[in-house]
C-alpha cells in the first residue's frame, strides 16, 4: 500500500502545471468530471402522443448520425404502425448499438424525427454543457472504450449499455466558453473533411460521365460529339474508325502464382510488391499489402512497370497498372504486358468493360473468368494518338481524385489529433476570436 500511494505522490509531482489529476487521468484545473446522468435526462416521447402524421422515419449510423431510414435501408423497414416510435427534437441525444463502436449522436438535421423503440433518446438538462461539445467528446476513443466495458457485461445481443450504467459514466466538463471554441474548432475540421468528400464524388461521376463520352465519341468536345460518325459494335456504339481486338491480341497475358508460404525466405523482409485484388483499385500500384523477396521469385512471375492488371477470381474486373520496375501477382490476378496498346487506356478500357467481365466470369462459388476466356474479352482499338488522348484526359481527374483523398487523409488525422488534445487539455482553445465566431447552426 505505502508503494502505491508513493506512485501515486510521483504521478501527481509529474502533471504539467494547471493541471490536476482526476478520475479521467490529468486535466486541466479548471475542468470539471461529471457524471452523464447530472448532464442527461432521459426522455420518452412516443409519435402516438405528438399528434405527427408526417414527423421523419430516422435511423442512427456510426458516422453520419441520424439520417432517414431510407437513406441507410434505401427502402422504408418500419411498419405502417409507428404510434411506438419514439420523437427525438433537434439538439437531443440518441444512443443506438452497436454503442462499443461510438453509435451516439445528437440531431441536428431535423426539427424532430422518429427513431425506433430500441434506442435511447435524451435530452441535456445542465444549461453548462454545450450539446455540440458532448456531440463530440461523448464519441471519443476513451469514450467508446467505456461503453466497451459496459456491453461486453450483458448477454444481449444487441451492443448497447444500459440507461443506468450511460448515467454513471465520467466525462470531462471544461468551462463553457471553452467547450463552445472546442466545438467550433472539432466543426471545422469536419466541415472541411464532408466538403472534400463532395468534391470527391462529384469528381468521380465526373469521371464516369467522361468516360461514358470518351468511349463512345472519342476524345473530342461534347459539343462535337454529334458530328462523330459512329458505328454499333459488340461492346456498343463507337467512333466507325475504331476497331475491336480481343484482350489476347494486345499483348502478353500472364496469370499470377503464390509462392510457397511455407519458405519463409520467399516472404520475411521482402521488398518486392506481392499484388492482391484489394491492391487493385483503378490505379498506379506502387506498394501492395504484402511483399516477396527476391528468392520468392523463383515461385513468381515478375512483372515491368506499367503492366495492366485485372482481378480475375472472386473479385472480378478490379484493375491496376503496375509502378514499380519489378512486382508480381497471385493467381486470382491475369496480367497484361501490352505490346500494340497505350497502357493506360487498356485499363480504363478494362475498367468501361465491367460489367461484360463480370458476365464472362463462370458463376461457381466462387466467380471465376479463366485465362482463356479473358483473353477473349473484346475491347476497342482507337488509333494511338486517341488512345493516349483518352488516358491523358483521365489521367487528369484520376490525380484530381487522389489529391481530393490525400487531404481527405489528411483531414481525418488533423480531426483525430485535435480531438484526443482538445478533450483531455493537452491543447487549449480560449481566444475570444474563436467564441466570438461561433454559431449554433
Amino acid at each position: 500500500m505505502a508503494e502505491v500511494r508513493k506512485q501515486e505522490h510521483e504521478n501527481i509531482a509529474d502533471l504539467p502545471k494547471g493541471f490536476k489529476m482526476t478520475e479521467l487521468g490529468p486535466l486541466p484545473e479548471e475542468w470539471e468530471v461529471v457524471q452523464l446522468g447530472d448532464i442527461f435526462e432521459e426522455i420518452d416521447r412516443r409519435v402516438k402522443d405528438e399528434n405527427e402524421p408526417d414527423i421523419p422515419l430516422l435511423s442512427i449510423t456510426r458516422y453520419n448520425g441520424l439520417v432517414l431510414q431510407s437513406q441507410k435501408f434505401e427502402k422504408r423497414v418500419a411498419g405502417k404502425d409507428i404510434r411506438n416510435y419514439k420523437v427525438v427534437r433537434r439538439g437531443e441525444m440518441v444512443y443506438g448499438f452497436p454503442m462499443d463502436e461510438g453509435v451516439i449522436h445528437f440531431l441536428w438535421n431535423f426539427d424532430k424525427g422518429a427513431v425506433s423503440p430500441v434506442y435511447f433518446t435524451w435530452r441535456k438538462k445542465k444549461d453548462d454543457a454545450d450539446s455540440h461539445f458532448l456531440d463530440y467528446a461523448l464519441r471519443t476513443p476513451q469514450m467508446i472504450e467505456i461503453y466497451q466495458l459496459y456491453t461486453s457485461r450483458t448477454v444481449h445481443r444487441r451492443r448497447i449499455v444500459h440507461p443506468r450504467d450511460f448515467k454513471r459514466i465520467n466525462v470531462p466538463l471544461p468551462p463553457l466558453p471553452e467547450q463552445r471554441a472546442i466545438a467550433y474548432v472539432l466543426r471545422t475540421v469536419q466541415r472541411a473533411k464532408e466538403a472534400t468528400e463532395r468534391d470527391i464524388q462529384a469528381t468521380r461521376e465526373l469521371k464516369k460521365s467522361l468516360m461514358r463520352h470518351l468511349f463512345t465519341y472519342g476524345p473530342v468536345p461534347i459539343d462535337e460529339a454529334e458530328r462523330v460518325p459512329l458505328k454499333e459494335t459488340e461492346i456498343g456504339l463507337v467512333p466507325e474508325h475504331w476497331g475491336v481486338v480481343r484482350v489476347g491480341e494486345v499483348g502478353e497475358v500472364i496469370t499470377g502464382r503464390t509462392p510457397s508460404t511455407e519458405r519463409q525466405e520467399y516472404w520475411n523482409n521482402g521488398s518486392i510488391p506481392f499484388i492482391t485484388p484489394p491492391d487493385l483499385d483503378g490505379r498506379a500500384i506502387r506498394y501492395a499489402k504484402r511483399t516477396i523477396t527476391k528468392d520468392g521469385l523463383k515461385e513468381a512471375r515478375p512483372l515491368p512497370r506499367g503492366t495492366v492488371l485485372v482481378s480475375c477470381i472472386g473479385y472480378i474486373g478490379k484493375v491496376g497498372v503496375t509502378d514499380t520496375d519489378l512486382s508480381v501477382t497471385n493467381q486470382q490476378i491475369n496480367a497484361i504486358i501490352p505490346n500494340n496498346m497505350e497502357n493506360w487506356f487498356l485499363a480504363y478500357a478494362l475498367i468501361h468493360e465491367a460489367a461484360l467481365l463480370e458476365n464472362r466470369a463462370r458463376m461457381t462459388t466462387v466467380p471465376i473468368l479463366n485465362k482463356t476466356n479473358f483473353e477473349k474479352i473484346p475491347i476497342p482499338l482507337p488509333p494511338l494518338p486517341e488512345q493516349q488522348e483518352i488516358s491523358r484526359i483521365l489521367r487528369v481527374v484520376d490525380k484530381k481524385i487522389e489529391a481530393e483523398e490525400a487531404r481527405k487523409q489528411a483531414l481525418e488525422a488533423l480531426f483525430k489529433t485535435l480531438l484526443h488534445n482538445l478533450m483531455t487539455g493537452k491543447i487549449r482553445v480560449k481566444d475570444p476570436t474563436i467564441l466570438n465566431t461561433w454559431e449554433v447552426k
